[in-house]
C-alpha cells in the first residue's frame, strides 16, 4: 500500500485574519453581550474544561472583551453629568461626573 501525501492549505490571512475578525466582532458587541461572553469564558477557564490551547485562545478573547467593556464604561462615565444644586436647593447646573 502506497502512503498518500496530505496537502495542507492555509486560509488567506491565516491566524492574523481570524484575530482581526475576532477583534471586529468584539467591537460590535453591546456592553451586555460582551460581559456575558466574558463571564462564559471565565466559567470555562475556572472549570478546567478547556484544553491548554483552547484556554490560551479563550484568555486572549477574554482580554479583548475586558478591554471593550472597560472602554464602554469609560465612555458612558464621560457622558454622565452630576446635577449641581444651588443654596436654595434648586438645580443650578451640571458638572462632569466625578468633578467637584
Amino acid at each position: 500500500m502506497v502512503p498518500r501525501r496530505l496537502r495542507l492549505t492555509l486560509a488567506p490571512g491565516g491566524a492574523n485574519a481570524r484575530l482581526m475578525a475576532q477583534e471586529e466582532d468584539v467591537a460590535q458587541l453591546s456592553f451586555e453581550a460582551a460581559l456575558k461572553r466574558l463571564e462564559e469564558i471565565v466559567h470555562k477557564l475556572e472549570s478546567g474544561e478547556a484544553s491548554l490551547d483552547d484556554a490560551i485562545a479563550l484568555y486572549g478573547e477574554g482580554d479583548k472583551l475586558k478591554q471593550q467593556c472597560e472602554a464602554r464604561l469609560a465612555a458612558a462615565q464621560a457622558k454622565i453629568e452630576k446635577i449641581q444644586f444651588g443654596r436654595d436647593g434648586s438645580p443650578a447646573g451640571t458638572a462632569p461626573f466625578g468633578g467637584e
